[in-house]
């Protein structure tokens, strides 16, 4: 089984400048988390863009979507900002039917060394091979479904929803 995996920027792959304080993208990370995971999975990996998830439009997750619906491959892991994650989850589900894609990031950058991306990225790829035909977002050691899912910005965790599935 080959896993692809998307980039597409976020706190996972943010890097700081300690001149000015600033966070910013230079390389992907994934290939080093991946050495410190001990990864032996088959996986091919592409970068589609090194963005900020609150900077991300329409265009940006139709590149995404593209991307997912070309793949050859049926189990996707794409990693993301947090922000916006739930967005890109509901316009993947609306026109994927027939893949597993686990969506996923960090909400402290792999560089600050306390990151969460690599135990996140862990789960991803473990769920992202367990789960059914769908589209999910893992974070926190958890797993949820596109439409039963959201961000909680006063505790900075992912959260079911209280009964209300999106359509």
């Amino acid at each position: 089984m080959v896993i692809r995996i998307f980039i597409t920027g976020g706190t996972f792959d943010k890097e700081y400048n300690e001149l000015t304080g600033e966070l910013f993208f230079k390389n992907t990370h994934l290939p080093e988390l991946l050495k410190l995971g001990r990864c032996e999975l088959e996986l091919k990996i592409k970068i589609l863009m090194m963005i900020d998830s609150l900077h991300m439009d329409d265009s940006d997750r139709e590149i995404i979507l593209e991307n997912c619906i070309e793949a050859d491959e049926d189990k996707i892991v794409i990693t993301h900002g947090t922000d916006t994650m739930v967005e890109t989850a509901r316009h993947l589900a609306k026109s994927i039917k027939n893949k597993t894609i686990v969506l996923t990031g960090a909400m402290i950058p792999f560089k600050f060394g306390s990151s969460d991306g690599l135990f996140n990225l862990g789960c991803a790829l473990a769920f992202v091979q367990t789960l059914p035909p769908g589209v999910y977002i893992a974070m926190n050691g958890k797993y949820f479904t596109w439409d039963n899912v959201r961000k909680n910005k006063k505790t900075g965790k992912f959260e079911e929803l209280e009964g209300t599935k999106y359509s």
